[in-house]
């Protein structure tokens, strides 16, 4: 697994601030959430994950450069 750099860590902690919505897209984990799962972002730590409260109660963060989500605009 590569680590991203700081200048990437930083901007997905811009791009993805606590209490952002998102939805998950792809996560190959077999304790995996279903796809479209909802949650809220807790953070993003120095590896570049994002730490997920999900719907479900699931608490597996999305890892860099291996799963996706997408964020969901509130209006």
């Amino acid at each position: 697994m590569k680590f991203p750099s700081k200048e990437r860590v930083e901007m997905l902690r811009k791009q993805y601030p606590i209490g952002t919505r998102i939805e998950l897209v792809k996560m190959d984990d077999v304790q995996a959430p279903p796809i479209g799962t909802k949650g809220t972002v807790k953070g993003v730590d120095d590896a570049g994950s994002i730490l997920v409260k999900w719907d479900n109660g699931s608490g597996l963060n999305v890892i860099y450069g291996e799963d996706s989500c997408s964020k969901i605009e509130v209006e």
